[in-house]
């Protein structure tokens, strides 16, 4: 940014998908938008970049062409069942999250569509919960990816900031490091911070944080759009919620970029800002090393079809409801009890229909939005390239054609926890022995024929169930799955407006926030468990709130 003249009336601090819709709405009202972020021009978009592009949305068009009944009520219920909130705190929280599932069967599709998103015709089923129909998860499918994964909910908002800079009604300064709000008299009235040097840095890489000069801007309002902690494991730790899921592992891969660093709760706490919930947050089971990282300890999440069986780190099969696909914080608790890593034991047939690679650099046909690319890479034979090139140079997978060698490979990459031949072979043979019939006592046999009568699982996302020993089905594949951080379900407490509030709950004038550092929403709309898709969600929501208000 060179224009020193400009006079902002709203000042927004992150440049990612919450923060260029807040700067958006405002000018739409015709305030002045400064907007903030310490990367570089390139990370436009921030995290949201990154994602498999998937929104929460009920009672959709794409929902009903592929036959799901689905509604306001049954997606309230559910996203209470799984929230389950219980704390005093929770009063803007609950409010937040009636208000988005309002939205969701609302007018949110429209919106988006307004903006020029397009989705994938095959609503995926994510988070199918704990097994109780009053609990966590949701009861059908909801999660509509995107036509360009992240990258297309991104776009038309970097295509909008452009615009907005055109008409001098938006400013973006990149390199802008915060370290300080500016309070007057009890209200947020600006901030300082760093000039950070330049960098070429690619997206999502690390970025030099030498320090060239400084900065201070004044305006009527401050938002406050900078993620999460994800990146930061040493506060992931500090606020790892030991009563509920045990001790945080010795050894976790990193979902998010390092500049997912936290840093600004601690800045806004130190303006006067209130924080609730921290110790609610989002990781997944089922990541492996990037073999071709762009970030520090670079993970990748599986999304994984229901078939694989899955295996504690002592060679225990984990049961129901921790399954592929049912229940992200149950099953992290259990894999937790038994070790920090676990297993998934599959074939050849499940691997290419069954999975798939969270984010938009591992999903190019979907990413590049090109029907016959997609046809091509989820319905041809093989599994999906990024998926082969996990399987053939991942550091977490082995192949093999016997069950002897392949448990002799799981033992090399954990020779602190090693298996138990025998052990493995008596529980995926007597699960194999449950196809005989159509009925079954396995849990997860029974889940994966159910699941396969949603036609849009049925197409792409769940093999037919087969014996894993067969060799025909071979070669056989395990999997090492890391413990993933990804999203914090806590952070800034805000209001309906965006409005951050103070310890006391009164409101800090000044200071509104969106995304995830509040939790996308109140300080923590999810409650305990996120129902997917609504992070982006959350994101949009929460955004469109802070900018309509600031």
């Amino acid at each position: 940014m060179t224009d020193k003249n400009f006079k902002a009336d709203v000042i927004i601090v992150g440049a990612g998908l919450a923060g260029m819709v807040a700067a958006h709405e405002a000018v739409l009202r015709g305030r002045r938008v400064l907007l903030l972020d310490q990367e570089t021009p390139q990370s436009l978009g921030g995290q949201a970049f990154w994602s498999l592009g998937g929104l929460f949305m009920v009672d959709t068009p794409e929902q009903r062409r592929m036959g799901i009944r689905d509604s306001h009520d049954l997606a309230l219920q559910d996203w209470m069942g799984s929230a389950q909130f219980d704390r005093r705190e929770d009063a803007n929280p609950r409010l937040y999250a009636e208000r988005f599932i309002d939205w969701a069967a609302g007018s949110m599709r429209q919106w988006c569509f307004d903006h020029g998103m397009r989705w994938f015709p095959v609503v995926g089923w994510a988070e199918r919960g704990g097994g109780l129909a009053h609990g966590h998860g949701n009861s059908v499918p909801r999660f509509h990816i995107t036509w360009g994964t992240g990258t297309g909910v991104v776009a038309p908002f970097a295509k909008l900031m452009t615009e907005h800079a055109a008409t001098g009604m938006l400013k973006m300064g990149f390199r802008h490091r915060v370290t300080d709000l500016v309070t007057t008299n009890g209200s947020v009235t600006g901030l300082r911070g760093d000039l950070l040097e330049n960098s070429v840095d690619a997206r999502g890489q690390s970025t030099s944080r030498v320090v060239v000069g400084n900065f201070a801007f004044a305006a009527e309002a401050v938002v406050l759009a900078t993620g999460g902690i994800g990146g930061n494991h040493a506060v992931v730790r500090k606020h790892w919620p030991t009563d509920r899921l045990g001790k945080p592992p010795k050894r976790m891969v990193a979902g998010v970029p390092d500049y997912v660093d936290g840093k600004m709760h601690a800045i806004a706490r130190k303006a006067g800002a209130g924080l609730i919930n921290e110790d609610r947050m989002w990781h997944y089971c089922e990541g492996v090393q990037n073999w071709n990282p762009i970030w520090p300890n670079h993970g990748i999440r599986i999304l994984p079809g229901p078939s694989s069986i899955w295996f504690d780190a002592k060679g225990e099969r984990m049961e129901a409801p921790f399954l592929p696909g049912f229940d992200t914080l149950g099953t992290l608790k259990r894999i937790l009890q038994a070790g920090e890593h676990s297993w998934f034991i599959l074939t050849q047939k499940i691997i290419e229909k069954e999975f798939a690679l969270s984010g938009s650099e591992q999903n190019a046909d979907l990413t590049n939005g090109r029907w016959l690319d997609v046809l091509k890479a989820r319905l041809g034979k093989g599994a999906t390239p990024a998926v082969e090139a996990f399987k053939n140079k991942g550091a977490d997978f082995v192949v093999a054609d016997d069950l002897e060698t392949l448990v002799d490979g799981m033992n090399k990459i954990t020779p602190d926890q090693p298996l138990d031949l025998e052990k493995i072979r008596n529980q995926i043979a007597s699960r194999d022995a449950q196809l005989a019939n159509p009925f079954s006592k396995d849990a997860q046999i029974t889940a994966i024929r159910g699941t396969r009568t949603y036609r849009g699982d049925r197409l792409v996302r769940t093999a037919k169930p087969h014996a894993i020993l067969d060799k025909k089905n071979g070669p056989l594949i395990a999997v090492r799955l890391n413990i993933l951080t990804r999203k914090s379900l806590g952070g800034l407490h805000t209001d309906i407006h965006g409005r951050v509030l103070t310890p006391a709950g009164e409101v800090l004038s000044g200071l509104y926030a969106a995304g995830e550092v509040c939790g996308f929403g109140g300080g923590g709309y999810h409650g305990y468990n996120a129902l997917e898709g609504t992070f982006l969600g959350g994101c949009l929501f929460s955004g469109r709130l802070a900018g309509q208000n600031a």
